[in-house]
């Protein structure tokens, strides 16, 4: 991170679901979603506090809040967990190491940084703290599909050893294509 009055901190699960609101239009303007979605998201974010191994952190500065990240530990009843597991049926089911990475996995659920704080390392710090020491044997993580990759989330990702789980993945609700990423834990 550049600026060094940018503090990343973890946020209880009470914190978090107080704060859902704002932390979830941070969601909207960073994957340029409409704002019709507000309500719905919240509610959905403020009910994942119960999930096993539920850990969120927010990078802010003396402005408010300029960028989250939440994650949990992957189990068969989450609504992601069944499109991961869809996805990989429609492609022919799951390989033995895709079979071990759905025993063990921690969700990266979400992680947006405000479009203005992009570029400046905020992402990358979330990301090592909130799978530092996080619970399961792989880290997974869904972002939508780019030509080339050519985005910085998509470089994140790769710099930080993330390669392909499943590709062209379509989640109900959003037109683009998913990429569902991989790394082992702890980071290397």
């Amino acid at each position: 991170m550049e600026d060094v009055s940018l503090t990343i901190r973890r946020l209880s699960p009470q914190e978090f679901a107080l704060n859902a609101g704002p932390l979830v239009d941070i969601y909207i303007s960073a994957m340029g979603y409409d704002p019709a979605i507000r309500d719905g998201r919240v509610y959905s974010w403020q009910r994942e506090i119960i999930r096993p191994g539920f850990t969120a952190l927010i990078a802010e500065d003396a402005s408010g809040v300029l960028a989250v990240a939440y994650g949990f530990i992957g189990t068969p009843d989450s609504w992601w967990d069944r499109q991961l597991r869809l996805a990989l049926q429609k492609r022919g089911g799951a390989t033995e190491e895709e079979q071990e990475i759905l025993r063990s996995y921690f969700e990266v659920a979400e992680i947006h940084v405000l479009p203005r704080m992009q570029g400046h390392g905020l992402g990358r710090e979330l990301l090592k703290q909130l799978l530092w020491n996080a619970p399961g044997k792989w880290a997974l993580l869904s972002t939508p599909e780019v030509p080339g990759e050519s985005n910085r989330a998509f470089s994140l990702y790769r710099s930080m050893g993330f390669t392909d789980l499943v590709r062209h993945h379509q989640y109900p609700g959003d037109e683009r294509p998913f990429a569902i990423l991989k790394t082992q834990l702890p980071l290397s």
